[in-house]
């Protein structure tokens, strides 16, 4: 029954699908295969009936629901706009500064302030101990302990080695 469908309304229907699809004759035999497939699950529809007008209106069908189900869809960009995302260093260095902060937040406030003393603000060991109110050996310490609880935070964040 298939074949014989096929062979005296396939031609027919797959230039009618053709115009109806722009000419993508890839889309337009996928649309012919549907329509004959639809026929062989339902023979019922055909008995009674002029068989090519019900063929070309499930066509049809086919065609606009398509259509409207790739409108409803956001448009795709390429391989092009993947390109410039994944090459962008400013999200790695957003990502990467998040999750020091996140691992800054874990120190205690003694050593995240001699680490912000230290290394954000560029002051000397000197400076530190002055606007910590602290002394100079002790920056130092704080400093040492302060960089080993960072690492092992980073680390638990899998960004350290």
């Amino acid at each position: 029954m298939l074949r014989a469908l096929y062979t005296e309304h396939g031609g027919p229907l797959l230039g009618y699908v053709l115009r109806l699809t722009g000419g993508d004759r890839q889309h337009a035999e996928d649309i012919v295969q549907e329509t004959l497939l639809r026929a062989w699950r339902h023979p019922e529809a055909l008995t009674g009936r002029p068989v090519r007008p019900w063929l070309f209106t499930v066509a049809r069908n086919l065609v606009v629901d398509a259509h409207r189900a790739r409108m409803a869809r956001p448009p795709e960009v390429g391989d092009e706009g993947l390109a410039v995302v994944a090459g962008s260093d400013d999200i790695d260095r957003a990502l990467e500064s998040w999750t020091v902060a996140e691992a800054m937040a874990d120190l205690s406030p003694q050593h995240r302030a001699v680490i912000i003393e230290t290394y954000y603000r560029g002051n000397s060991v000197a400076e530190a101990a002055d606007v910590l109110g602290i002394p100079a050996g002790t920056v130092k310490s704080r400093t040492y302990y302060a960089l080993r609880a960072l690492k092992l935070a980073l680390e638990e964040r899998g960004l350290a080695p």
